[in-house]
């Protein structure tokens, strides 16, 4: 009889604070292999910092982090292995063409020859074949999110980690992704992705987890945490509407 797969994502007391700030509050959060699972939540509600503390670009301050098995803190290297990053703010080799960061990723990856194939399905699919000779630094917005996703793809890891992937991306584009993250999925992979977009994180994902002031409030499937509402409108009920007044001057 076959094991059962370690959890993607394993959080236990993760913690984080910035000066007097609690950006993270004790999370406890387990995320099954082979799910596409969301996290949402305010501005400032922890959800970058606690995708950057599985990445492993913030150490927390209490608390431990497993990816696929393996602790983050002393299994360093399988842990990176393992991910697939993309996050807001992480800087890409500017001065390469889409192909020829790829190429760089692989090499640096040790990918096989393979990788030539790798790179032209996705630099296919993400239609960033279009303009091979552009280097990223003149690449658009949604162009550099596009190849951000391709070089967490590239290496075919057990679990990506998203920060609001679909975000400036164009409707056709947004297709492209989520099919190719779904193939991902059906194959076996783990997607943990942060979205402000609730319709997105409503048709893609399988479970979710809401989080305000560094604390989860809610965690399950879709359907549990909707709750027969839309998850937009247990978003708002959660974590509280911004007040609202009249503003004479526009009227």
């Amino acid at each position: 009889m076959t094991a059962a797969a370690p959890p993607a994502v394993q959080l236990s007391g993760l913690t984080k604070r910035f000066g007097d700030r609690l950006a993270v509050d004790s999370i406890d959060l387990t995320v099954p292999a082979g799910t596409f699972y969301g996290i949402v939540g305010p501005n400032g509600a922890g959800k970058s910092t606690t995708l950057s503390m599985i990445a492993g670009l913030l150490a927390p301050d209490s608390g431990t982090v497993r990816v696929a098995g393996f602790d983050a803190a002393s299994r360093r290297e399988q842990v990176l292995d393992a991910l697939g990053i993309m996050l807001e703010g992480l800087s890409l080799p500017e001065r390469l063409t889409g192909a020829e960061l790829l190429e760089y990723t692989a090499r640096l990856r040790g990918i096989g020859d393979g990788w030539r194939t790798r790179a032209s399905d996705l630099l296919e699919v993400l239609e960033l074949d279009g303009a091979p000779s552009t280097l990223v630094v003149d690449y658009s917005t949604g162009m550099r999110k596009k190849i951000g996703l391709a070089v967490a793809l590239l290496h075919r890891p057990r679990v990506l980690v998203l920060d609001e992937p679909f975000e400036a991306i164009d409707p056709v584009s947004a297709r492209a992704i989520d099919g190719l993250l779904r193939q991902y999925v059906g194959g076996g992979g783990t997607v943990l992705l942060s979205s402000h977009i609730m319709d997105v994180v409503e048709r893609t994902c399988e479970r979710v987890a809401l989080i305000k002031d560094g604390r989860i409030l809610t965690e399950g499937t879709v359907d549990e945490v909707r709750a027969g509402s839309t998850l937009d409108d247990t978003f708002v009920d959660l974590v509280g509407a911004a007040p609202q007044r009249a503003i004479g001057w526009l009227a």
